[in-house]
């Protein structure tokens, strides 16, 4: 039986789901379901792949490394399979663990456009109809003090910011009227056209 295969791409990043439907729940032939291999293919790096299992724990990292980078605390995210830590602001390192002993741990450094890519394509992934995955438990054992922190930032923004934009623009627009606008000079038209 032929598998299916799709790629979410994103820029220099590409993820490759390989696996069949699940014609017992009556799936379309293009579907995926059961997912056998994946592959993350970095341009310039080397190729990451493995089984669903290794997919969920790799995806975990990656959505729970960025969020520490957002919330502004020490980005480091180290488990059995990958380990992520900020080399510095820029430049991040990966150590993907083999299970088996004699093979060496592959590591991978990485820019934020390229950590960028990497998130937006497990994002085309977690979003596609086409594949059925179970989604990210990131989202569920994430703790309470960095969730409400983002909420919190976005909403204070969107609720002050509009308004002091419009503030700050009326103020500025108003003080280069009255710069250009001068009564003295405006009465002294009015008598030289009245003379006349």
């Amino acid at each position: 039986m032929l598998q299916n295969s799709l790629s979410f791409h994103q820029s220099s990043v590409s993820l490759e789901i390989i696996g069949l439907p699940d014609y017992s729940n009556n799936e379309n032939k293009g579907q995926i379901s059961i997912i056998s291999d994946w592959k993350l293919n970095i341009i310039g790096k080397p190729l990451i792949e493995g089984k669903i299992d290794h997919l969920g724990q790799i995806m975990d990292a990656f959505y729970i490394y960025s969020s520490l980078i957002i919330t502004n605390e020490k980005p480091l995210y180290e488990s059995k399979l990958i380990d992520i830590k900020a080399d510095n602001l820029y430049i991040h390192n990966i150590v993907l663990k083999s299970s088996k002993p004699e093979v060496r741990p592959l590591i991978i450094k990485i820019g934020n456009s390229l950590l960028s890519d990497i998130i937006n394509c497990f994002d085309q992934l977690n979003e596609s109809s086409k594949v059925r995955i179970k989604k990210s438990r990131f989202f569920n054992s994430m703790p309470k003090k960095v969730i409400f922190p983002l909420n919190n930032k976005v909403k204070f923004f969107n609720f002050f910011l509009p308004p002091f934009i419009s503030i700050c623009s009326l103020v500025l627009f108003s003080s280069t009227l009255i710069y250009f606008f001068n009564p003295i000079e405006n009465k002294e038209k009015k008598e030289l056209i009245n003379k006349k």
